[in-house]
């Protein structure tokens, strides 16, 4: 990519940006703590709680207001939809293909985004909430593999509210302004087995639960 083309995506990621946060000041009462915790510059993996298919745009704005830019794993169909891919593409976030032959390329790309200094967002859950899921899920092992490659800084963060605004289990939209929403960051994990896949996705997922226990409370971190 040249300089010229650099300069223009930059541009249009500001422009995102700033709209993203305009639309959450008008839509949501947003409450966020912690933001001190995500490292403003170099490569960075963020493990988050997906409450709602609308906390991609709540986690969006959080990671913005800490002065980064986050690239997310999304599901390749989406890539597909006439200018939603395009725009996708752009704004530099990595399709995933689930569950298909290739879908490790997509680790491949996020290990070279992280390498090369960028922000890249996982939901280990794997998905929303599902009614008939009584215990929490296990979590899919991509960040602990992007850890385990690239040695990078993990930084857990939880919302809360988003469910409130888009139901998971009914797919009920009910968008009232001013909605409360807390996100929550932690700081960078101590992982104390690097060289365990399960173990360190389990202290992943131990970090993420009680940080959704506080951002439910209301609890306050450290900023």
């Amino acid at each position: 990519m040249n300089n010229r083309s650099e300069r223009a995506m930059d541009f249009w990621r500001r422009v995102s940006m700033r709209a993203l946060q305009g639309l959450l000041r008008l839509a949501v009462w947003r409450r966020y703590a912690g933001l001190g915790h995500i490292p403003r510059h170099g490569g960075v993996i963020i493990v988050a709680n997906h409450v709602s298919k609308v906390d991609s745009l709540v986690l969006a704005g959080f990671v913005g207001a800490a002065g980064r830019w986050p690239r997310f794993l999304a599901k390749a169909p989406l890539f597909d939809v006439p200018l939603l891919g395009r725009f996708l593409l752009t704004m530099r976030q990595i399709p995933v293909n689930r569950g298909a032959a290739d879908a490790g390329d997509a680790l491949v790309v996020a290990a070279e985004a992280v390498r090369a200094g960028d922000v890249v967002v996982f939901y280990p859950e794997g998905g929303t909430p599902k009614p008939w899921e009584s215990t929490p899920p296990k979590g899919k092992t991509g960040a602990a593999r992007l850890r385990l490659s690239t040695g990078a800084p993990v930084v857990p963060v939880a919302s809360w509210g988003p469910q409130h605004i888009l139901d998971p289990a009914t797919g009920r939209f009910r968008l009232r302004l001013r909605t409360r929403v807390t996100v929550l960051a932690g700081p960078p994990l101590r992982i104390s087995q690097e060289d365990d896949v399960r173990a360190i996705i389990e202290e992943i997922m131990r970090a993420l639960r009680h940080l959704a226990r506080e951002a439910e409370e209301g609890k306050s971190l450290r900023t």
